[in-house]
């Protein structure tokens, strides 16, 4: 997945850069700040693409590491006039962070990205202090398991699991939405994997939102589009 995301970088810094354009900046991005800590010592933001927050997270006096594996998005990243925080290239399954070097570490719509999403946990909780906070954003598994069938009401439309809740699998799709595109490539991951990553990397879940649109028009104001937790480091 690494590299179909540096092969479409450029896609999702016209993407994620057109303001309103997408869920970041109408609803996600206030729901997801409301689970982190305020700023302290150091803030890692894994995976942090074009930058967009890092950038929020500077604004709100984080001290912001940004890191990603694409070289693309890292120059994107570092290249903004006038952005403050610092980014690297790195793995996330490998941090080029030393041990309990951050307070507080972010992977917004990371983790379902990440091909060893377990090792990229287990490397946010090595680089976090005991007591640190690792607020995490993925698609929710029930919005990568399923679709919505056709249906005279946008509103209304069934939603379906037609395949299996529990198998991992390779996901990838282009959308098409106000003049962008962009291919996204993830993976499906049960609820399970995520809380089992945790958990094995000595975390305790504190918070679980789960958030859809806010609009009722839309068809995924009954649906969750987001799995949003904060989790502790014992």
């Amino acid at each position: 997945m690494r590299n179909a995301w540096d092969l479409h970088a450029g896609e999702w810094i016209s993407w994620a850069r057109a303001p309103g354009h997408d869920s970041y900046w109408r609803f996600h991005r206030e729901a997801f700040l409301s689970l982190v800590p305020p700023p302290e010592r150091l803030t890692l933001d894994i995976g942090c693409g074009e930058g967009r927050l890092t950038r929020d997270l500077s604004r709100l006096g984080h001290r912001v590491l940004g890191i990603d594996a694409s070289p693309a998005m890292v120059t994107a990243a570092a290249s903004v006039p006038g952005a403050a925080g610092r980014v690297a290239a790195g793995d996330a399954a490998a941090l080029p962070v030393a041990d309990a070097a951050a307070d507080c570490a972010v992977a917004f719509m990371s983790l379902q990205d990440i091909d060893h999403m377990e090792q990229a946990v287990a490397e946010a909780a090595r680089v976090l202090v005991p007591g640190g906070r690792l607020v995490i954003a993925v698609t929710h598994p029930a919005n990568t398991a399923g679709k919505f069938a056709p249906g005279p009401d946008e509103a209304a439309r069934p939603f379906v699991i037609d395949g299996s809740w529990f198998e991992c699998r390779a996901l990838a799709g282009t959308c098409e939405r106000d003049g962008y595109t962009m291919t996204f490539h993830s993976q499906h991951r049960p609820l399970q994997a995520y809380t089992d990553a945790l958990a094995d990397a000595g975390f305790l879940i504190e918070r679980i939102r789960e958030v859809g649109d806010p609009s009722p028009a839309d068809k995924w104001h009954r649906i969750p589009l987001f799995l949003h937790v904060r989790a502790l480091r014992s």
